[in-house]
């Protein structure tokens, strides 16, 4: 039977410790690199009408979807929004060749029949329209849908490994496990981020004396949360949704 000595396997088990720490250290910031464009280039735009009827011209309908607005299940910063589904919904969303997601406010007129009810046979023949335009694209599959299945593996990735450090690696230095857990969970990964930079790339000699607790990093996240919302609707209003979707 293979014997391993305490002292070679106190070597291996030190080793092992002692990359982890590099790996996470540059593969965190590289997965977040590789997310980041791609889940920025799928992020669903708001379009108009207009938009929605060039691209029918020009036969730039890959796949749509009527909705009632957006469905919000708090799911973590890695996921994309979801519509809910409406056969009469006022949303419509499309997808065009180069992978990107537009939405528009497509409500149906009044009938003239019945002034106070929309007519829905105006939605049916924009449907008979988009599919008409969409159906030769589906062999290929869509474009956005491979580029979110990439974002959204990525993202999963990098989440997996940022909580197998955070649980089961060394204590952190800054914070405790619950204050990184709940800094973690802010927008666009920058919890993770800052979790990087402050425990892998610029860690103390020592535990922090005082280090912050779960509420504290419970706190953090609120605010930090409505922060980075403010400057998001602000940055969308500055440069308009193609810079800045949502």
């Amino acid at each position: 039977m293979l014997e391993v000595s305490p002292s070679r396997s106190r070597r291996v088990g030190g080793g092992w410790r002692a990359v982890v720490p590099v790996v996470l250290r540059w593969g965190l910031p590289v997965l977040w690199v590789l997310w980041a464009p791609l889940a920025w280039w799928v992020e669903p735009r708001e379009s108009t009408e207009a938009q929605l009827d060039r691209d029918l011209a020009a036969g730039r309908v890959v796949t749509f979807q009527r909705a009632q607005g957006w469905a919000d299940d708090g799911a973590y910063w890695g996921s994309r929004p979801d519509l809910r589904y409406a056969a009469d919904g006022a949303i419509l969303a499309w997808t065009v060749p180069n992978g990107q997601t537009r939405y528009a406010f497509v409500g149906p007129p009044a009938s003239a029949s019945y002034p106070g009810e929309p007519d829905l046979s105006t939605n049916a023949g924009l449907d008979a329209r988009l599919a008409a335009v969409a159906d030769p694209w589906q062999a290929g599959g869509a474009l956005a849908q491979r580029i979110a299945g990439v974002a959204g593996l990525l993202a999963g990735v990098l989440t997996v490994l940022w909580l197998g450090r955070l649980i089961g690696g060394a204590p952190p230095l800054v914070g405790t496990r619950w204050f990184w857990f709940w800094v973690g969970l802010l927008p666009f990964g920058v919890g993770v981020l800052a979790w990087t930079y402050r425990e892998l790339w610029r860690p103390p000699p020592v535990p922090v004396p005082g280090r912050g607790s779960g509420w504290r990093g419970l706190g953090w996240l609120i605010l930090a949360a409505v922060g980075i919302s403010l400057l998001v609707s602000v940055a969308r209003i500055v440069f308009g949704t193609t810079v800045v979707p949502g």
